[in-house]
């Protein structure tokens, strides 16, 4: 996990002052992973330290001011089924203090002024000097957490029911870029996910070759001339990973159309096409849930790791 910077500049943009509860560290069992973090504000909160009476009891202590380190048993103290403890971090973040964010690692002292221990140091400089971000961990006194940096950059081509429910699944995803692209303003929904950059052209295939190389593609518009156009150009211009929409049928053409304009077997199957789950049904919501599926499975990591590397 990592600190999500620009998640909290738009919530203090909005409410002013925030309140960000992490989990610092944990022992045995927790509902979330240490950096999971939530922020929380007079009437509201976004982000989840894993729900139950932790997370209600977490949000109520930042309400009325109850701040800094906080270590809660979760069976016996709270009555949950998890067997382990964990720590948690509640600090206040204004604009102030984001402006003083300065580099891809957040560490800062818990509660006070305490030197920093050479650990820190190290992990510091070697953010700086080799870009190597730490993990979120509580080491001493100090809190050290990486910037949140999206490793994945996936690019939505069509804006029709099943590309709004696969924005709707993945865009919450802190590891997922999303651009969103099609024809014009009116294909998009009024109101877009935070994180996802809409992108209207009159020619969406124009824009495949400002995608990076390492990019991940999902093509669902609603012309398959577009469709093919798009598979056609990211065959020329490279990418980790290509799905696109269609049946057995729709593909078994493409494939003879794009072996028609001189891609190999061998480059027109790293296309891949039915996406999804056919066993979940049609369903925009079904086709999503199924697509993100395969997108987050560590096979797929692995298949793209080895595009990239190839």
């Amino acid at each position: 996990m990592a600190f999500d910077l620009e998640g909290l500049r738009a919530a203090v943009a909005e409410h002013g002052v925030v309140t960000r509860v992490v989990i610092a560290a944990i022992r045995g069992s927790s509902p979330r992973e240490v950096g999971a973090a939530m922020l929380v504000w007079k009437d509201g909160q976004s982000g989840t330290i894993g729900g139950g009476a932790l997370e209600f009891q977490a949000a109520e202590a930042a309400r009325t001011g109850r701040l800094g380190l906080s270590r809660h048993a979760l069976g016996p103290e709270l009555g949950q089924c998890c067997g382990g403890a964990v720590t948690l971090l509640t600090e206040v973040w204004d604009a102030a203090r984001l402006e003083a964010i300065d580099g891809a690692v957040v560490a800062r002292a818990v509660g006070g002024a305490a030197p920093a221990p050479l650990m820190v140091k190290r992990l510091l400089a070697r953010a700086r000097g080799q870009g190597v971000l730490p993990e979120a961990q509580l080491i001493g006194d100090w809190m050290v957490e990486p910037v949140l940096r999206p490793a994945r950059q996936l690019w939505i081509w069509g804006a029709g029911h099943v590309g709004r429910a696969l924005v709707d699944v993945l865009s919450p995803l802190p590891e997922i870029a999303i651009t969103w692209v099609d024809t014009g303003v009116e294909r998009f929904p009024d109101s877009i996910p935070a994180g996802v950059m809409p992108l209207p052209a009159a020619r969406p295939a124009d824009l495949v070759g400002y995608a990076p190389k390492e990019g991940e593609h999902l093509i669902l518009t609603y012309s398959h001339e577009l469709d093919l156009d798009l598979c056609n150009r990211l065959l020329r211009h490279d990418f980790a990973f290509a799905g696109l929409i269609g049946s057995a049928t729709k593909w078994a053409r493409f494939r003879s159309r794009l072996a028609a304009l001189g891609h190999t077997p061998q480059q027109i199957g790293r296309i891949t096409c039915p996406i999804g789950d056919p066993a979940l049904g049609k369903h925009p919501a079904s086709i999503a849930i199924g697509v993100a599926a395969r997108l987050l499975s560590p096979a797929h990591s692995e298949t793209t790791r080895k595009e990239l590397s190839a």
